[in-house]
């Protein structure tokens, strides 16, 4: 009789994931991103100019109440969204390990400067949008 009840409850216990699992994926449908999440669309590479790479990327994300696109750790990321209001770059750590940040002047960006004195520098357009 108990090995009866064990194999209801397991039967049971399988039914209700496979149900989660189902609703799970009827909620991210091929092509949405899960919430807090981002990914890059496109990038262009132009090493045209001796000695300089101009990087441009496109990211889609997925951000919660609060949050907008930004960059952390050099990659596309969901961040506090009043860091891009306020435009102080650095608080949402682009910059990889190790490098330091600094705000452009005009605030239009930000540089990342590694431990042998190479500098990145990473300028936003006025293109983002506050949602």
């Amino acid at each position: 009789m108990q090995l009866l009840k064990a194999l209801w409850a397991l039967a049971g216990a399988a039914i209700c994931c496979f149900l989660i699992f189902v609703i799970h994926s009827q909620f991210l449908k091929e092509g949405q991103l899960a919430a807090g999440t981002c990914e890059i669309v496109t990038l262009d590479r132009d090493s045209s100019q001796p000695r300089r790479t101009i990087a441009r990327q496109t990211a889609r994300c997925a951000c919660k109440k609060g949050q907008i696109a930004g960059t952390t750790r050099a990659r596309p990321a969901c961040v506090d969204a009043r860091i891009i209001k306020t435009k102080q770059w650095c608080e949402m750590l682009p910059c990889l390990e190790g490098e330091g940040c600094d705000l452009l002047i005009n605030k239009s960006g930000w540089t990342c400067t590694q431990p042998g004195g190479r500098i990145k520098t990473t300028t936003t357009e006025d293109q983002m949008e506050m949602s």
